[in-house]
């Protein structure tokens, strides 16, 4: 039996899921531009902050700011319509999402900035990429470029990095990518 999420309006969380039995639930492009698509339309029903994401093979990563809506609303919304959207391309039946997603509330600036630094530095600790920048299904271009991405809003955590700096991101980020290299 699972217990009630804690949960308040403007709570962060790193989120994660993992696809059943660690099964791909990424095939092709298409399966996650589908799945930041389905992002989208959960921020217009359950309004949310999508403050960092990374989408790997079998499981995903969102860092996520909620303001009138438990986490497990949105993520419900987001993984049952994904759910059947892939069950349905790929002619399978049952769940793609290995039991509930795992939730961790965010309780400092500190935290915040280091968990997503963690999620842009997932690919890379796969051994899928030698660089976060060369990830192309995670948010991090969009913190250390100009290049905008319309699903995720980077200001709250750069703003804790001299005042919006992009290049202290990016230092901040390689300092913790040479830690577990």
């Amino acid at each position: 039996m699972y217990h009630k999420r804690e949960w308040s309006p403007g709570f962060i969380y790193h989120i994660t899921a993992r696809g059943n039995r660690k099964y791909t639930i990424f095939r092709n492009k298409d399966d996650r531009l589908k799945y930041l698509e389905i992002v989208e339309d959960a921020k217009e029903k359950y309004p949310f902050i999508l403050h960092s994401y990374c989408l790997m093979t079998n499981h995903v990563h969102l860092l996520i700011e909620t303001k009138n809506h438990p986490p497990g609303k949105i993520i419900h919304f987001i993984h049952y319509r994904y759910a059947r959207y892939f069950n349905k391309k790929n002619g399978f039946n049952g769940h793609l999402f290995e039991g509930r997603f795992k939730s961790v509330i965010i309780k400092n600036n500190k935290q915040m900035i280091d968990t997503s630094c963690y999620i842009h530095l997932n690919p890379v600790r796969a051994g899928i990429c030698p660089t976060p920048e060369s990830y192309q299904w995670s948010s991090y271009r969009s913190f250390i470029t100009n290049r905008t991405n319309k699903h995720v809003q980077t200001e709250k955590i750069l703003s804790y990095m001299n005042n919006g700096s992009k290049s202290h991101y990016k230092f901040y980020v390689e300092i913790k990518l040479h830690q577990f290299t």
